[in-house]
């Protein structure tokens, strides 16, 4: 590519400029969290011996007829209502036809026309501006095996411990219009479904995955361009990372003089591009019928609004009554209620205890996000397997409220229960941490300090600025154990500067 057509594609992605729009809309495959398949009783327990996990029905041996699992009906419902979105109370599954090695029917069971879940919505934030995405539908199906090429030098072997695992396939409108929104939305998504316990989002083991369609065209044009589809996207950074690249080619061919061909494509991180896989199928293409051997599933609106009365309290929801609740700036409110998990722990420390009241949010908020999410980013550590519990952090905190510590000995005290254990009040007391509130102890080491420093004396008081070395020196003088607030009273009426 050369570095000015280069210069003109990146200004346009970062928005900056450029004459151009990219279209984005995104097919996400959610693994439905259900320990049985779709149609069949086999295990979907992840990293079973190859075809470990398969029954008559999976390997579609004649005359097997597949039975619908009620829990999968359940997870699709309550994601869809989770979506806003509207429930069909008849949806019927087809027959998608085409033929794979790993599709040992020479069909997938999935929905067309009539899908259990139709319109919805989901909001989302980048760079402080709010926009809805719509959910054009969400579809139940079964997943196809796996292709094994790298165990024998001239075979391929199938692997069928995947197939018939239940997937929900959530359809996007094409509302997206840069990679960022993009990642935001599928970030929400994957929280949504980890709030409702309808998938577990872990994208490393191909429980959520995206196909990623991208067009573009040029500013204010309103008829849509040749879209591509980008299969199987399996991580947020590489979805971002894949819309960029290809809405870069699609520009490149048509300011080239040339037209974008409708394709499936795959993405290569290595290389940071997308390359061609196959042209795209219509729908007519799979010649999709009813499947003979399933009936129209019927819901009653009575089942429907049980599983909606049951439903948890959802990301947004979450955030509003954190920011109201613990007057949280919407920022730390979200980063909070992105993972459910985070969440119960920040509520569990800021209502711990019989301080529970007083124990104020906004600091709670500081040291979850701060000191514990940092700590645990940084040993590659989830919130479940936290060294601190809740109650060992809010004592933490209620030592520092209560004028016990300081803010400085507070983390003394967090890297000794990280590191070791323990209860946080024995800790202090056993080591002599305890903050020094005594102002006569105090005013003895202020004392020493400011006879040893006139000049520091002279130049505090015609800057008053300088004060911070004297508390500095105060500090250090009492082990970090002086409560700053009496130095800083102590210090400004000795220096003359109250």
């Amino acid at each position: 590519m050369a570095q000015g057509r280069k210069t003109r594609t990146d200004a346009f992605l970062t928005g900056s400029g450029g004459g151009w729009e990219m279209v984005v809309g995104l097919e996400v495959h959610a693994q439905v969290a259900s320990k049985a398949k779709l149609f069949s009783g086999a295990s979907t327990e992840f990293g079973g011996a190859p075809n470990s996990h398969v029954s008559l029905v999976d390997a579609a041996m004649p005359g097997m007829l597949p039975v619908i699992n009620q829990g999968c009906i359940d997870q699709a419902v309550r994601t869809g209502l989770g979506l806003a979105a509207h429930i069909n109370l008849t949806s019927v599954f087809d027959r998608k036809n085409y033929f794979y090695p790993d599709l040992p029917q020479g069909y997938q069971i999935s929905q067309y026309k009539q899908p259990i879940v139709g319109a919805g919505k989901v909001e989302i934030e980048v760079d402080g501006e709010v926009h809805t995405v719509g959910i054009e539908r969400l579809h139940l199906e079964q997943d196809a095996g796996k292709l094994v090429h790298d165990q024998h030098p001239e075979h391929s072997l199938v692997d069928l411990n995947r197939s018939g695992v239940a997937l929900m396939e959530i359809v996007s409108k094409p509302d997206l219009r840069s990679a960022k929104q993009a990642q935001a939305y599928v970030s929400k998504l994957r929280s949504i479904l980890r709030y409702l316990g309808t998938c577990d989002g872990d994208m490393e083991k191909g429980n959520l995955r995206a196909d990623v369609n991208v067009s573009v065209r040029r500013k204010g044009a309103k008829e849509l361009g040749t879209r591509c589809e980008i299969k199987n996207v399996n991580s947020i950074r590489f979805i971002g990372q894949a819309i960029e690249a290809e809405a870069r080619r699609q520009i490149d061919i048509i300011e080239d003089g040339g037209s974008v061909e409708q394709e499936t494509r795959l993405f290569d991180p290595s290389r940071g591009e997308t390359r061609s896989m196959r042209s795209k199928e219509e729908a007519h293409d799979y010649r999709y019928f009813p499947d003979p051997d399933l009936l129209p599933l019927e819901l009653t609106q009575a089942y429907v609004d049980d599983l909606k009365r049951q439903l948890p309290e959802l990301p947004d929801a979450k955030v509003q009554r954190f920011s109201k609740d613990y007057k949280l700036s919407a920022y730390d409110a979200r980063v909070l209620a992105a993972e459910r998990e985070n969440a119960d722990y920040f509520e569990a420390v800021a209502k711990a205890g019989a301080a529970a009241a007083p124990r104020e949010g906004k600091m709670v908020a500081n040291w979850v996000i701060n000191e514990l999410f940092g700590r645990l980013n940084k040993e590659g550590l989830t919130i479940a397997a936290s060294p601190i519990s809740s109650a060992q952090l809010a004592a933490i905190i209620d030592l520092i409220g209560s004028g016990a510590i300081s803010g400085k000995i507070a983390k003394d005290v967090f890297e000794i229960v990280w590191s070791e254990g323990g209860d946080p009040v024995e800790i202090v007391e056993r080591r002599g941490l305890k903050q020094v509130t005594d102002t006569g102890a105090i005013e003895t080491a202020i004392d020493a300090i400011i006879a040893a420093n006139p000049d520091k004396v002279a130049a505090v008081q015609a800057k008053p600025a300088m004060l911070g070395w004297f508390v500095g020196q105060v500090m250090k003088a009492t082990g970090g154990k002086a409560n700053p607030q009496a130095v800083n009273d102590l210090l400004k009426r000795k220096l003359g500067l109250a």
